[in-house]
């Protein structure tokens, strides 16, 4: 057990598994001699070797048509999009290529590609440098979409995703980069299951990635409030984990989710949907989602107007349990000013 930022334990868990398969290769642009652009891979060319941790140029359909080919041929390539914005020239060897050709091949060949992507907000990026993309990829069959949100996750989840006989999208989560943590190098993990951080009773906070923090700033904060928050990491954006945030939503008959991506055909979208239909009888408020505008993503100065914060979050969460809130002229109106205690029984 060792104390790790998010980026030393994604380093660790790449050094770990090149260590381990003589197979597994790391690809992405600058992350050699430099390291990359956050230094996930620093030191690692130097040890493993130019051969196996690779300088490509800046062509990113050409960096996942490589690492496709590579798959073929029986290695693991480990492939590093700069940012999140740059990984659209390679969407059509995502979801056209990598994600349906074991399909095509009836279950013949098997792609173990992994594709790092840092991605969300929160760091003053420049235009293309702070994107959420993940709803297209959570759309694709075939593709494995998970995301971290501590170092220990980080390391897990990084080292699962190698390992898996899958295409993965890791989604990594720029901001939470240099957040330190407790590491367990002998942990692993199961890349289907979502993880309950805090358990509570009285709604369901459903976060991934950067949000999982805020998430549970917001339920600390609610706390004092008297409402007790039940906050879920989903870990894996596809394939969901249904029965942990069922198994959540029927407890507590409240749900809320929380994403930096756009509210409109967001990842948010579908778990409400799913969830209501699944849990409509246990539901005791509609369902709720704090997101990112549905705007493109906007200069670095206005970025924290954009992003769901700990207000946002506890302003939908007083809506769910029929405390005066931000809209308030909703049916609750007569429920403002009592006890907080009542409050949540007379929502009930």
């Amino acid at each position: 057990m060792s104390t790790m930022t998010m980026a030393g334990a994604l380093n660790a868990a790449l050094a770990a598994e090149l260590d381990r398969d003589a197979k597994t290769v790391l690809m992405g642009e600058d992350i050699g001699a430099l390291g990359g652009v956050f230094r996930i891979t620093d030191g690692l060319q130097a040890r493993f070797g130019k051969h196996r941790v690779m300088d490509t140029p800046l062509a990113e359909s050409g960096i996942v048509g490589t690492a496709i080919g590579l798959a073929m041929r029986g290695f693991r390539p480990v492939v590093e999009i700069q940012f999140d914005g740059f990984v659209y020239p390679a969407f059509d060897q995502i979801v056209s290529n990598l994600a349906k050709l074991h399909y095509r091949t009836r279950g013949a060949v098997s792609l173990p590609v992994t594709i790092r992507i840092p991605f969300g907000g929160g760091i003053g990026s420049p235009e293309h440098h702070s994107e959420s993309p993940e709803a297209y990829f959570a759309h694709t069959a075939g593709l494995r979409v998970v995301s971290a949100s501590t170092p220990q996750e980080a390391y897990s989840t990084l080292r699962a995703a190698i390992a898996s006989d899958d295409p993965v999208v890791f989604l990594e989560p720029k901001r939470r980069y240099w957040g330190k943590g407790e590491v367990d190098d002998t942990r692993q993990l199961d890349l289907t299951r979502a993880a309950v951080v805090r358990p509570g009773t009285d709604a369901t906070v459903i976060a991934y990635g950067p949000l999982v923090a805020t998430a549970l700033d917001a339920a600390t904060a609610a706390e004092d409030e008297g409402i007790d928050l039940e906050v879920v990491d989903l870990r894996s954006l596809y394939p969901l984990d249904l029965a942990t945030l069922e198994a959540s939503v029927r407890k507590t008959g409240r749900l809320l989710v929380t994403h930096e991506a756009g509210e409109f055909g967001g990842l948010g979208a579908e778990i409400v949907a799913i969830l209501t239909t699944r849990c409509f009888y246990s539901l005791q408020a509609p369902p709720e989602r704090v997101t990112g505008f549905d705007i493109p993503y906007p200069p670095a100065r206005l970025e924290d107007h954009h992003l769901p914060d700990l207000d946002r979050i506890l302003d939908a969460v007083d809506r769910l349990v029929g405390r005066d809130n931000s809209q308030t002229g909703s049916r609750f109106d007569a429920l403002a000013g009592s006890s907080t205690s009542s409050l949540i029984g007379a929502a009930s």
